[in-house]
């Protein structure tokens, strides 16, 4: 959970953020308060996937940790913006990314403050899940503040793409197949061409690139070379959690081969 302050207090130190260090930190600061956030949706698959029900442990302690670095990246953004208020307030009412991120950290908020054990015991159990369930909106909130962003980034295709995945593999879960690999090999498929159209639908929105091209290039082995396509990035993260999975039914049914012979 430090790791993404340290690294950025670091590169900010080191000037690695450019001409305007103020603006890349900006960028990062909200890159990783996404990330983080994902990984808060994450913990309730990688438990099921990986049979590490203990996991589910640190998901309020992920979950206020994606507020805190929000909190953070706004108050870099309103040092970027020299603390014009008037300049900030005028934004967020009128650029569509930002009114649906004060939207999507609004709710951080209220989440962060009701998760303590004695807003459960306040506002009863069903209340509180309730409350607590519109997590999914606010992510798809700061989703959509990503992809809004002034510029094309390989950071908004592979964060949407895994977010894409996180939702239907809820869907799945729903019936009995959040650990099934080969359900979860489709998924990491589908959610790498999530990737790949969406690079190409902005490259050609945004910059006028043919989307042939720029999904073809995905099939070029010389790209390596240069970066590893956003689609590729998804499509090995996709195929890591299904290895994941087919590793922890193995050793499922070997400790379950184990006792019956034991039994016997």
């Amino acid at each position: 959970m430090l790791l993404p302050a340290i690294r950025s207090a670091y590169l900010f130190s080191i000037g690695d953020y450019g001409v305007t260090p103020l603006a890349g930190l900006t960028y990062w600061s909200g890159v990783w308060a996404t990330v983080i956030l994902l990984m808060a949706l994450a913990v309730t698959p990688a438990a099921a996937i990986f049979r590490w029900p203990g996991l589910v442990d640190v998901r309020r302690m992920v979950g206020v940790t994606a507020l805190v670095y929000t909190i953070a990246h706004m108050v870099i953004y309103f040092a970027f913006r020299r603390w014009d208020f008037v300049v900030i307030a005028n934004d967020m009412m009128t650029r569509l990314t930002l009114i649906v991120a004060t939207l999507s950290t609004i709710g951080l908020i209220v989440l962060g403050a009701t998760s303590v054990d004695a807003a459960v015991r306040y506002m009863g159990i069903k209340n509180w899940q309730w409350l607590h369930s519109t997590i999914y909106v606010i992510s798809a909130l700061a989703i959509l503040h990503v992809i809004l962003a002034r510029g094309t980034y390989a950071e908004q295709y592979v964060l949407t793409a895994i977010f894409f995945w996180l939702m239907v593999w809820r869907v799945l879960a729903r019936y009995g197949l959040g650990a099934s690999a080969t359900a979860l090999a489709p998924l990491a498929v589908v959610s790498c061409l999530v990737a790949a159209l969406l690079e190409a639908g902005f490259l050609w929105s945004r910059r006028g690139f043919g989307v042939w091209e720029t999904l073809s290039y995905n099939f070029d082995l010389s790209i390596l070379d240069v970066a590893y396509p956003p689609a590729w990035q998804v499509l090995a993260l996709g195929f890591v959690v299904t290895l994941g999975a087919v590793g922890c039914e193995a050793l499922r049914l070997k400790a379950q081969s184990l006792r019956t012979r034991q039994a016997g």
